[in-house]
């Protein structure tokens, strides 16, 4: 629900669209740089990123992620196409904290969410080149303009980036770890009167990168010897249906239809000698779609949001490992459903008390087909509730405390036949946060502060029981505590000065059987950003 920043009990970050481009932030891992609590674990591959929110993370092979994202309302729930080129951006939401219970499964430490900008009567042009190392060049442009006056209107953006290898390859003479990068953005608005309006997007990005960022740790950054052809060719495609009516009196319907696919397409070298012996390649296949809708309204001074969401995964996976003297493979289908309702209810008190709860029932199934063998399912339900208390010290500062809950789905070992492909839980994390944000000097400089402390349990962490034999199970607790800072000042004569700081401490503790990756130790990545 559209809501004044400051009126908003979580700590969140907004990154207008144009000043995003004027800071040369034109890729979504470059959030990090300027948003305090979030950042991201590279996987040296373009197109596959796992977000790290407040210290939590997900394993790659888990295929979820801690940290939800949302481009205009198309849901990426794992590390793999965890990526845009921010291609036509309106602003940049980052909500700090659980998020599941109005954004469901893999919003457990938080969400990302991208609004691109809407086409209407104003016509727009804007075209960007760029020059850097390594012969690198592209090219951004957007594009909008009406196509029926106050009806119809169009919009398409681009982009277009190539970058030469710096990794020389002793074997080849070449140099690999090129990259290019394609990315289309395309949208059709239609508002047919005042209250209804409706809004077509698709999207496309494609990666034709060599080698990804790995070599031998005895040899140097820069030379690599091997004689395996590397490469990354994945690609992902998006399509999405978003409706909004407006009945009068305060209630406002929404439907949002989306469709995301991504194909995770790789071939690396693994002994990085100048023969092909070893190598792995990943041809995985990720579909999903969604559908939610949502009704909000008032009654009487209070505001109030019902939905209901259903989604489908429909994914394919196939590995293949090149070993001395053989080649094997791994294929296996993977399906799941998931169906939730939810609401949420901000209620004032008093003139300056503010409560504010609300709930998702959601239900989970997975189906895990591997070749040649016989299904598994399994299914789970969760509730994830919020409670948040506001008060107003003045019209432009508030206190806030919340209490929340996050959960991050549950899966399978889909590639470690030795434990039976075992199913592991959801994650649940517990919350509670306070706050306070505000604005000073005439509304020209706006703040914001906030100390949270996390509980993790059924954690999802990586286990070795034997040498060789990697899976994930549910074998931890844990927590994160942590606090956030951010400020923004508008100096005057144009200028801007935005800061933000965080510190986070996360701690895993194990209470499974066997050693684990991360017993007693901080959680992968748990750092602050100053941007």
């Amino acid at each position: 629900q559209a809501q004044p920043l400051e009126a908003v009990a979580a700590s969140v970050s907004v990154h207008d669209g144009e000043l995003l481009e004027a800071s040369g932030v034109t890729r979504l891992e470059s959030l990090e740089q300027i948003t305090p609590g979030l950042s991201f674990q590279s996987f040296g591959q373009a197109g596959v990123h796992s977000p790290v929110m407040r210290g939590i993370s997900a394993q790659f092979f888990s295929f979820s992620s801690s940290t939800l994202l949302l481009v205009d309302g198309v849901p990426t729930l794992m590390a793999q196409g965890f990526d845009d080129g921010l291609l036509g951006v309106d602003r940049v939401e980052v909500l700090r904290g659980p998020q599941s219970t109005l954004y469901g499964r893999n919003a457990e430490a938080g969400v990302i969410n991208v609004h691109t900008r809407k086409p209407d009567n104003t016509p727009r042009a804007a075209v960007s080149t760029a020059l850097s190392s390594r012969s690198g060049r592209a090219l951004r442009f957007d594009l909008s303009r009406p196509v029926v006056q106050d009806t119809l209107y169009a919009s398409v953006a681009g982009e277009w980036s190539q970058q030469d290898g710096f990794i020389r390859n002793l074997a080849t003479s070449r140099r690999e770890d090129d990259r290019e990068r394609r990315n289309l953005k395309m949208a059709l608005r239609w508002t047919p009167d005042a209250r209804t309006e409706a809004s077509l997007r698709y999207a496309r990005q494609a990666f034709d990168d060599g080698a990804a960022l790995w070599g031998s740790p005895s040899a140097r950054r820069a030379t690599v010897q091997s004689g395996t052809p590397s490469w990354n060719r994945s690609a992902s495609d998006t399509l999405s249906l978003d409706v909004a009516h407006d009945f009068g009196a305060g209630i406002k319907l929404r439907s949002i239809t989306a469709y995301n696919s991504y194909r995770d397409r790789i071939q690396q070298d693994t002994d990085f000698q100048p023969l092909d012996t070893l190598h792995i390649a990943r041809d995985h296949h990720f579909r999903n779609l969604s559908q939610e809708l949502r009704l909000e309204g008032k009654a009487g001074a209070a505001q109030w949001l019902v939905g209901l969401y259903a989604d489908r995964d429909d994914h394919d996976l196939l590995n293949t490992q090149k070993l001395l003297m053989a080649q094997t493979q791994s294929a296996a289908a993977l399906r799941g459903h998931n169906t939730a309702l939810f609401t949420n209810w901000t209620v004032p008190l008093t003139a300056q008390w503010t409560l504010e709860a609300g709930a998702r029932v959601e239900r989970n199934q997975a189906d895990f087909t591997p070749a040649g063998r016989a299904k598994q399912s399994t299914s789970d339900t969760n509730i994830s509730p919020k409670l948040a208390l506001r008060y107003q010290f003045a019209p432009d500062t508030q206190a806030y405390f919340s209490m929340s809950q996050g959960m991050r789905a549950g899966g399978f070992n889909v590639f470690v036949p030795a434990a039976n492909y075992a199913a592991y839980t959801p994650e649940k994390l517990r919350s509670v946060e306070a706050g306070v944000k505000g604005k000073l000097a005439g509304e020209r400089l706006r703040y914001s502060a906030a100390l949270y402390r996390m509980q993790m349990r059924d954690m999802q962490v990586q286990q070795m029981p034997v040498p060789g034999m990697v899976y994930i199970t549910n074998a931890a607790s844990g927590h994160s505590t942590g606090a956030e800072f951010e400020l923004d000042w508008l100096l005057g004569q144009g200028w801007q000065w935005a800061s933000g700081l965080a510190s986070t401490t996360a701690r895993s503790i194990p209470s499974g059987i066997g050693p684990t990756f991360c017993a007693g130790r901080r959680t992968p990545c748990a750092r602050g950003v100053l941007g």
